[in-house]
């Protein structure tokens, strides 16, 4: 098990750690801190159970060490341990699939919500090598979105976001560097580089492995002159503050500036899309949009973009001309 830390606890010794913001505890039932230690070390050695309940319950534990968002994890499974928890791996099937997406459908939920919770189990079943004998089915995924914001549209936005300083900061730096809101909100001074005119969006850390991939953006110029006002301003680290301590979430205040601007269904992570589309329509190459986006394949970048560049299909057009 993870981060199970020992406590004494009227009078004997507990293990407890936290999940998901609640304290878990359970008594080792000794006064005695080494016999304690070795009956957390019994404890923690016991074989995973064969329950789907029992297999996802040990992936999130390790999850909890090297993910950097498992209380993501832990919210979906929240929602499926029910249908699950108590199958054998070999009694998921198609038809409980099915069951579990027309009941969350029933709730209202999306189909990409639905493939994430059943993600998180399929996920878990093949950490432990017991995948093979569950048989998923999971809904397909909604077609990319195809909206992006125009420059107009940017520049209304970023007007709306004067009431707001840090949605307002989230906003620039995002068009500028198409950066991931994760990435963004934890963006720290000690990677913003004045002097080569750089962005580190990597953290740098043991975790960055387990992150999607940041790249390291050069500023233009009105990010430049952005981050200098900010600098100017600080009370904190993070680039990106409010009341002088980080910000975990924009949504509230990206919503009030799409609101005031007169923006519809437009979210921070189509900041990151409208970049990647101003690039290719302006004729920057797939390689270069995939470097500055952080995609591990250019063929992920090429089958959203290339649509948008000036060039596309047309010297199959060319060909056609008679």
């Amino acid at each position: 098990m993870s981060g199970w830390r020992i406590k004494l606890y009227r009078g004997k010794y507990a293990a407890v750690r936290s999940v998901g913001g609640k304290t878990e505890r359970f008594s080792l039932r000794t006064a005695d801190l080494g016999e304690a230690k070795r009956r957390l070390k019994d404890y923690e050695a016991k074989p995973t159970g064969e329950t789907v309940g029992d297999l996802v319950a040990a992936y999130l534990d390790d999850k909890d060490k090297t993910a950097i968002r498992a209380i993501d994890l832990r919210g979906a499974w929240k929602q499926a341990e029910p249908t699950f928890g108590h199958l054998r791996p070999d009694q998921i099937t198609r038809d409980v699939c099915r069951q579990y997406r027309d009941m969350r459908y029933a709730a209202g939920r999306k189909a990409n919500t639905v493939r994430k919770e059943l993600e998180v189990v399929r996920a878990a079943l093949n950490f432990h090598k017991k995948g093979a004998v569950a048989v998923f089915e999971l809904p397909r995924p909604p077609p990319p979105k195809e909206r992006y914001l125009s420059r107009d549209e940017a520049r209304r936005l970023l007007k709306a976001a004067r009431g707001f300083p840090h949605v307002r900061a989230f906003i620039a730096l995002s068009l500028a560097t198409g950066g991931r809101q994760s990435a963004l909100l934890e963006l720290t001074w000690d990677r913003v580089d004045f002097e080569r005119r750089r962005i580190s969006l990597s953290i740098g850390d043991d975790l960055d492995e387990a992150r999607k991939r940041r790249a390291v953006v050069p500023m233009n110029r009105r990010a430049y002159r952005y981050l200098r006002v900010l600098n100017a301003l600080k009370t904190c680290n993070h680039v990106i503050e409010w009341g002088g301590h980080r910000v975990l979430s924009v949504k509230k205040g990206f919503k009030s500036a799409c609101d005031k601007a007169g923006l519809e269904n437009v979210t921070p992570h189509m900041l990151r899309h409208t970049a990647a589309s101003w690039m290719a329509e302006s004729g920057v190459d797939m390689f270069r949009i995939s470097r500055y986006l952080g995609h591990s394949d250019t063929k992920v970048t090429e089958r959203r973009y290339a649509k948008l560049h000036p060039d596309f299909l047309s010297d199959a057009a060319d060909a056609l001309d008679f």
